[in-house]
């Protein structure tokens, strides 16, 4: 299929309208069949609960052009899994893992002409959402749902390379206890606006934030989990039950034990134990790892060993590792990756 004509190469991380998008509605207790459409608009009624209520979850997921020329996605599965731990947690109809996999696929499918190239640096952006679409007036859950998945191509998130990044430990919670910290809620994200603005009018690219309960020890940031590197080689990852469960995380954590022969923990994470670390490192679907060479923490600041330059060696070889399954260099584990072209 002849791709679209785009400046491949210079993508920014925005969204471009494509041609198709998935949609499917939830009403009378079942999900209809689903269709692609060529509408890109939303209408609904001015009462929803998405509006009202912020009855909504999302997932971000990408689709590659692999070296040998095909259009695969990875790991699939398991954003179906977590957005159906999010529906359940939000009171929303779940949208079975393998009817999101197939609409995931049929998306993508639908609009192969604007699948980045390979060695582009580009790729395809997937973006499944719900939201409640009744009206609502109680405080209750909607009675009527809409499951969509846009897609739209985009750069990477670091031009010229992934530089350390300077972050601050925020004053602000991401998550209470036993809240939705753990889920990819629409809400988690509208309250890390403010604080994510502040850090950035600061000077920050992003807060690290800390326990709700004691504050005494390292979650994640607003949209990143954290991995750190310790001085003998261990790769360490905060775990708590307000941290969202990165797919990326997990499949870094494979890779560093079953790839590169390294010792793994998830565990929990004072924040006096970070000073201590050799590497640290933001991971995520946006930019896979994202270095940090500094964190501030009011009047003290914790440098990284690996400096202000460049990514650490061990994240490097995590980064080339995870990249290389990803588009199609390395052999991938089994079921990783979900070939759609």
């Amino acid at each position: 299929m002849e791709k679209k004509n785009l400046d491949w190469a210079n993508l920014s991380f925005s969204y471009i309208k494509t041609d198709k998008r998935f949609v499917a509605n939830y009403k009378d207790g079942a999900w209809d069949g689903g269709q692609l459409t060529d509408d890109d608009k939303v209408v609904i009624t001015e009462c929803a609960g998405v509006l009202q209520y912020s009855q909504s979850c999302f997932e971000g997921l990408k689709a590659y052009t692999t070296e040998d020329g095909h259009v695969v996605c990875f790991r699939p599965d398991l954003n179906g899994q977590r957005m159906e731990d999010s529906c359940r947690r939000l009171e929303m109809p779940v949208f079975p893992t393998e009817r999101f996999v197939d609409a995931v696929v049929e998306t993508v499918r639908a609009n192969l002409a604007w699948v980045p190239p390979y060695g582009s640096g580009a790729t395809l952006y997937i973006r499944p959402y719900m939201f409640g679409s009744s009206a609502v007036i109680g405080v209750k859950p909607a009675d009527e749902y809409q499951f969509r998945i846009l897609v739209t191509p985009v750069g990477p998130y670091f031009k010229g390379g992934a530089k350390p990044i300077v972050i601050r430990v925020s004053d602000f919670d991401r998550a209470a206890p036993h809240g939705t910290g753990h889920i990819k809620a629409g809400l988690n994200y509208a309250m890390s606006l403010h604080p994510i603005m502040d850090a950035h009018r600061q000077g920050y690219a992003e807060n690290m934030y800390l326990d709700p309960a004691t504050r005494t020890k390292v979650e994640e940031t607003g949209g990143a989990n954290f991995i750190f590197i310790t001085k003998d080689g261990t790769l360490v990852t905060p775990k708590s039950g307000s941290i969202l469960p990165s797919i990326t995380r997990r499949s870094l954590l494979y890779v560093a034990e079953h790839y590169l022969g390294m010792k793994v923990e998830e565990r929990e994470v004072p924040l006096t134990e970070v000073p201590s670390f050799a590497e640290v490192g933001l991971c995520g679907t946006a930019a896979v790892i994202s270095p940090v060479g500094k964190i501030v923490n009011h009047d003290s600041e914790i440098c990284v060993p690996s400096g202000m330059e460049e990514m650490g060696p061990v994240l490097t070889k995590l980064y080339d590792t995870l990249t290389g399954i990803q588009m199609g260099r390395i052999e991938a584990p089994e079921g990783w990756i979900k070939r759609i072209a």
